[in-house]
């Protein structure tokens, strides 16, 4: 059995020569289509490695790593279409033949992929097991909020942008109608519920890992998710009245808090 260090840093030396290798291939092939898929399939397979690892099978254990598992398929099949159907990632026209720039996003997701997964990975190498108690099921719940809010949001934006007479239009009914991005409402609970049942286990500094879903939040906020979409639909729809109060009549993310 691993301790818990020397699963991590084995887990963060996979994570960089996985996808240092994966950064090749997509330089070759001029491509950024396995940039998402890398990520998502490592941190499932960080999951279960470090589970076989600790070799504990209670509940605790068994549920947060279905979840894992559970995410990582829902969100690895729905990205797999849009890269089929879209052809390509605009947030990597800049990069996508730039070869410093394109390593430097490569590691970047690799060292992110150990931090989002820290409490899990924690947990999993962690050989103490309190009985399951309020923080796991709220963790359970909160997640189950979180998987369904993405799920409904990716759909319902998938189905608007299908339709032909909605073309060059921006969606704002269904969940869209209360949050700008509810799909990364989604992924952000998601994380949170993720990270309770781990803070049952945790000692001393491990409990730093418990702000794994507050660098979501950032993350998804201010470098890679509503920023860049942000501008690029000021760009598209910005002159239009209705885009206009749309922006100024809903919330960013959260539904009752406008940021």
């Amino acid at each position: 059995m691993w301790t818990p260090h020397t699963a991590l840093l084995l887990c963060a030396v996979m994570s960089l020569l996985v996808h240092w290798f994966m950064w090749m291939l997509s330089a070759l092939l001029h491509t950024e289509k396995f940039y998402d898929m890398t990520g998502i399939t490592m941190m499932m397979v960080l999951s279960h490695l470090t589970w076989y690892w600790g070799g504990m099978a209670d509940m605790r254990r068994c549920v947060q790593n279905v979840l894992v598992t559970m995410w990582g398929v829902r969100l690895g099949a729905f990205l797999l279409r849009r890269v089929i159907i879209d052809g390509e990632d605009r947030r990597f026209d800049k990069m996508r033949n730039n070869l410093l720039l394109f390593f430097i996003y490569w590691t970047l997701q690799a060292m992110w992929i150990i931090l989002t997964t820290l409490p899990t990975l924690l947990l999993n190498t962690n050989n103490a097991e309190p009985p399951v108690g309020l923080r796991d099921y709220l963790g359970w719940i909160i997640w189950t909020i979180g998987f369904g809010i993405e799920c409904a949001a990716d759909q319902q934006k998938y189905m608007f942008r299908r339709n032909p007479t909605n073309r060059n239009k921006f969606i704002q009914t269904g969940l869209w109608a209360y949050s700008r991005h509810p799909n990364y409402v989604g992924e952000i609970l998601i994380w949170i519920g993720l990270a309770l049942p781990p803070s049952t286990v945790l000692v001393g500094a491990q409990h730093l890992s418990l702000l794994s879903p507050i660098a979501v939040w950032f993350l998804l906020r201010y470098v890679s998710g509503v920023t860049p979409l942000e501008l690029g639909a000021a760009q598209r729809w910005g002159h239009n009245p209705a885009y206009k109060r749309y922006v100024a009549n809903t919330p960013v993310l959260f539904f009752f808090l406008n940021y």
